[in-house]
């Protein structure tokens, strides 16, 4: 599981690496879908594992408490950077307009 894992991060850089500049924000919004998935699974992981600590130890819970961190990180980081491509979207707007009259 761990090759499977450390594999798909390679992966996973590489094709974002290549992505266009405009397929970008598509991809953005759907890393943030998925990004509140894992969120979800990540509460679900450390809440099974307080309950059940006696029996399994705390290792999901501590991984669930990372995978929490990254995810919200990397759904915020997403959010913050689709505003500022929108408002440059917008200020572009605003300049062509601004020639035609």
């Amino acid at each position: 599981m761990v090759t499977i894992f450390i594999l798909a991060c390679f992966v996973g850089y590489y094709v974002v690496l290549r992505v266009t500049p405009a397929l970008h924000a598509p991809l953005m919004s759907v890393t943030n879908a998925i990004s509140s998935v894992i969120v979800m699974v990540a509460l679900d992981a450390v809440l099974v594992g307080l309950y059940e600590i006696e029996r399994h130890g705390g290792a999901s819970v501590w991984f669930g408490i990372f995978a929490i961190l990254l995810a919200t990180a990397n759904i915020v980081g997403g959010f913050m950077l689709t505003r500022r491509m929108l408002s440059m979207f917008a200020g572009k707007k605003k300049h062509v307009t601004e020639k035609r009259q």
